[in-house]
């Protein structure tokens, strides 16, 4: 079946829904930002808003049983791969109806239902993880693919070069995507990258490498869905850059340690980015680039969008609602789910 201006049905419908997720997260980010100021989440907090087109995209081209690994810019990506915001959300306010229940915080968001292996805030950590639970599927003659998703910085570790090397020798299903967000903290990845692409980088590892316009939803699927074709084929790991920029700062707070005055905390860029480069990528705000393709190409009219809107600010006021009324773990619950065999608290 074929709808507005000769897009299929199924194609409509993954335009929509890919809206949907990115706006899922923007909103589950904003409300973390505004609750991290008010005192009510404790602990770092890195938001995702502005690289949410990278997920989304990336997310939308595998299955609901292929893998994910994710960092600690950790929201975007379960949430990307139909995580519950209601989960994620008790998780960061340290609950015990959080995906970890409440032992994890921010930064370790794992769902093995649909496919969330776990993240963590080392830096290319959960590479290698991805590469064993890649070897872990074609062992078992599975053809499922794994994403592991880490940002600029991580490209410069060990462990990331490691991975790549030996997906690529061992030709395993695996489709790196790095969201280079262009800063580690607050240094430009020019500075400590020797190559213009952080893509570049796959001809090393005998894989294929592509830059992606990371702010345009539709783009990284399409790379990712090529990529993910490969890896079920039997072909080995790509390596997809997503160039995106990140628009709040590495994690919440942190302006207050990088800012001379505590107003500049408040008001305008940070001191390490231009008032100009923060503008010209506020006008590519991938909400904004997925908007106007929806309205240009007939797949949604300006109602649908804001009702669209409307539901998404609905469904995260009620994540926080269940966040806020769910009980904190009691304190003798400390060992469950972290051995196999607890042991005992008169020994400790």
């Amino acid at each position: 079946m074929v709808t507005a201006k000769g897009y299929p049905t199924e194609e409509k419908a993954m335009y929509l829904e890919m809206m949907r997720r990115m706006l899922r997260i923007r909103y589950f980010d904003e409300e973390a930002v505004q609750m991290v100021q008010r005192g009510e989440i404790v602990g770092a907090v890195h938001c995702y808003i502005g690289e949410e087109a990278v997920a989304v995209g990336a997310c939308a081209a595998l299955r609901d049983d292929d893998y994910i690994t994710g960092n600690h810019r950790s929201h975007g990506h379960p949430i990307a791969k139909g995580g519950d915001v209601r989960r994620a959300m008790a998780e960061l306010f340290g609950k015990r109806t959080g995906y970890c229940k409440g032992k994890g915080g921010s930064m370790h968001l794992a769902d093995f239902s649909i496919g969330i292996l776990g993240e963590s805030g080392i830096l290319a950590s959960a590479l290698p993880v991805a590469v064993g639970a890649a070897l872990a599927c074609k062992l078992r003659g599975e053809d499922k693919v794994v994403v592991p998703f880490f940002g600029d910085g991580a490209s410069n570790e060990g462990a990331c070069h490691e991975a790549m090397n030996l997906a690529s020798v061992w030709k395993l299903p695996v489709v790196f995507v790095c969201e280079n967000n262009q800063y580690s903290v607050t240094t430009h990845f020019h500075t400590t990258v020797a190559v213009e692409n952080i893509s570049d980088r796959a001809s090393a590892y005998n894989m294929p490498g592509v830059l992606v316009d990371g702010q345009d939803v539709v783009a990284m699927y399409e790379a990712v869905r090529e990529a993910v074709a490969r890896a079920r084929a039997g072909f080995g790991p790509s390596l997809i850059e997503g160039r995106t920029y990140r628009y709040q700062n590495h994690s919440e707070g942190l302006n207050r340690i990088v800012s001379a005055a505590p107003t500049q905390a408040r008001s305008g860029p940070p001191p390490y980015r231009s008032e100009e480069e923060v503008a010209y990528w506020r006008k590519r705000d991938p909400l904004i680039i997925q908007k106007e393709r929806l309205l240009s190409q007939g797949i949604a009219t300006e109602a649908e969008v804001a009702r669209m809107e409307e539901e998404t600010r609905d469904q995260i006021a009620d994540a926080v609602r269940f966040a806020r009324e769910s009980p904190y773990p009691d304190p003798e619950e400390v060992f469950d789910d972290l051995f196999t065999n607890p042991i005992p608290i008169d020994r400790v």
